[in-house]
């Protein structure tokens, strides 16, 4: 047997050697936050800010912020085309990335408001352009101008298209950088942040919730799960019963090497499939300058499959026997089939390339890593394309944060407070 919880170790690896002791009482926090991405170190920033008497806690199971989704994004500040009116990503993309460029210049995190091209290349897309035009307009995303192949060769000399929208208002950051600007805020402002706190179990307790980790016991009043890839794991063992399931899938990213670079001046994104809520194949500058190219979509056999290689038996297992996937794999199994095929064929890849920018050949790319979305899927096999958000016992969950969610992040973080606020009782 353990010894008793009053006495039990429950953290010695947190940011400045700090212990969650006082005297010999373990102490007891008013809200952990599970995750150490952005979505939860935004949630941290924005909770500590509104309720400074509350005493918060923030756990990431690995050794440093960042490890997973953050630190594997593309780096993109997304303006808010896309995303249908009304809906959750529409309502926090554009205000939400206005905030954080405000975040970005007061914390000194490089970014670049730098624009993009959103490039038909079949006739049957130049009314998606329409489309697009007529969704950013409805969600106040300014500047937007659909152009002609010569004002497109202009833009990016490299691209090729009939027909393109212009984005200026699109930029560029390290996501990673303005994470660890949101933990420095967050500290600042109150909050504990734990690395090393791969979280195993949460329990009942007194009128609370114990969060059992592999460093320790983490008393606490209220949970908020922004656990990204384990969010559906997590939100059970807290209690709740979502209906969504979190299944793996792995953008696997090319760079540009030597004159190819000079093929993309800034980004030339495709005309989004519809009925798919992946952006397709895409060219980036990122803020260090590096040109990458990606990334496709294929189902991962880990939740933290960031090579081909990486097996998770138990995750693997959770994917095929979901019957959700099945339905989706039935929805979307020739648009996964090509995903697949482009995996694996550097060719294909290419050839896709091309679409967009004729020029790039295979010899100019070379490998650029991998990153994993955490996409929800419904039972009925529909790839969730909005936030989820879900309050469960004592708990918020986040279960659904897929892109624009870094761009997004302190709006999001705004929602989650809010309902923190509705089903907690907090003082101000």
């Amino acid at each position: 047997m353990g010894c008793p919880r009053s006495l039990r170790q429950v953290d010695r690896a947190a940011p400045g050697g700090k212990v969650a002791f006082e005297g010999s009482v373990v102490k007891r926090f008013d809200i952990t936050i599970i995750g150490g991405g952005i979505i939860g170190l935004a949630t941290a920033r924005e909770v500590t800010r509104r309720h400074p008497a509350a005493k918060v806690a923030l756990l990431e199971k690995e050794d440093r912020l960042a490890a997973h989704q953050t630190g594997h994004n593309s780096g993109v500040i997304h303006s808010g085309i896309y995303y249908r009116p009304g809906s959750l990503k529409a309502k926090t993309c554009v205000g939400g990335a206005r905030a954080l460029v405000a975040f970005c210049q007061e914390q000194g995190v490089p970014h670049e408001i730098c624009g993009k091209v959103v490039v038909a290349t079949r006739e049957e897309e130049l009314s998606r352009l329409d489309e697009l035009l007529r969704r950013g307009t409805a969600n106040g995303v300014d500047g937007l101008e659909l152009i002609g192949r010569e004002r497109l060769r202009d833009l990016e000399p490299g691209a090729a298209g009939l027909g393109a929208l212009h984005v200026p208002g699109t930029g560029i950051v390290d996501f990673g950088r303005v994470a660890h600007g949101l933990a420095r805020v967050a500290e600042q402002q109150g909050a504990e942040i734990r690395t090393g706190h791969h979280v195993r179990n949460v329990v009942p307790d007194n009128g609370g919730l114990v969060v059992e980790t592999a460093s320790g016991e983490v008393p606490t009043r209220y949970l908020v799960n922004c656990g990204g890839l384990h969010a559906d794991r997590l939100a059970r063992m807290a209690g709740a019963e979502p209906t969504l399931q979190i299944v793996p899938f792995r953008g696997e990213y090319y760079r540009l090497e030597g004159a190819a670079r000079l093929l993309v001046r800034n980004l030339i994104y495709p005309v989004p499939d519809p009925a798919f809520p992946f952006l397709g194949v895409h060219f980036t500058r990122t803020i260090t300058g590096v040109i990458e190219a990606g990334p496709n979509a294929v189902l991962a056999f880990a939740r933290e499959g960031y090579e081909r290689r990486n097996v998770s038996p138990r995750d693997l297992w959770e994917t095929l026997s979901y019957r959700g996937f099945w339905r989706m794999a039935v929805r979307y199994w020739r648009t996964g089939a090509g995903e697949f095929y482009r995996s694996l064929r550097r060719r294909a890849f290419v050839n896709e390339l091309r679409r967009l920018v004729p020029e790039v050949g295979a010899e100019q790319l070379s490998f650029g890593g991998s990153g994993v979305r955490a996409q929800a899927v419904s039972p009925q096999g529909l790839l969730v394309d909005d936030f989820v958000v879900q309050a469960g016992p004592r708990a918020v969950h986040v279960l659904n944060a897929p892109s624009p969610a870094a761009t997004a992040s302190l709006a999001v973080a705004r929602l989650i407070v809010d309902e923190a606020a509705r089903v907690f009782s907090l003082e101000r």
